[in-house]
């Protein structure tokens, strides 16, 4: 009797011990963010392959529990977002806020929500190719770009696949 006892209390200690480790690692995922990360040298485009470091302007990223691509402009990462299937609400976006960045080399620590971000369209900047979509987090360093170089202000919700499909100079 003493055996069954001692065996039962042996996997109800088995079961807590599992219940409480696995509760653990629940928080642990739960308070996982989904912040932005830096660009290395070695990362290539998830759409097109390019070493995104060999270009100028903002890059882009999605980042999702467990998962970050990495794209060579803010256009390609718009691209591949605006088809439906690679809509997940998890995902977080995030582009170079170009107001406090420098154009050939964007800097990774002025990343910002490209949900939130104002887009100047129709520049005579450089980026990878086809359209360049400069970031920027603030509507007036936005609109001071236009007017300097040609273009025009969007947000977010006013970009679609086919402004993504115009030739670069517009």
């Amino acid at each position: 009797m003493n055996t069954l006892y001692l065996t039962g209390a042996r996997v109800l200690v088995v079961i807590i011990t599992s219940l409480v480790l696995a509760a653990c690692n629940d928080r642990a995922e739960e308070k996982q963010t989904l912040g932005p990360v830096a660009f290395h040298q070695s990362d290539e485009c998830h759409v097109c392959g390019m070493v995104i470091t060999d270009f100028p302007g903002p890059k882009g990223q999605v980042v999702e529990k467990g998962t970050i691509k990495k794209f060579c402009s803010t256009a390609e990462m718009l691209g591949w977002w605006l088809q439906p299937e690679n809509h997940h609400t998890e995902a977080k976006l995030y582009v170079h806020d170009m107001g406090k960045s420098a154009w050939e080399k964007p800097d990774d620590h002025f990343l910002i929500d490209a949900t939130q971000a104002y887009y100047v369209v129709g520049t005579q900047l450089k980026g990878s190719m086809g359209v360049v979509l400069a970031s920027f987090s603030e509507e007036a360093t936005a609109r001071n770009l236009a007017s300097e170089q040609g273009g025009r202000v969007l947000r977010f919700e006013n970009i679609d696949l086919a402004l993504l499909q115009q030739t670069p100079t517009m």
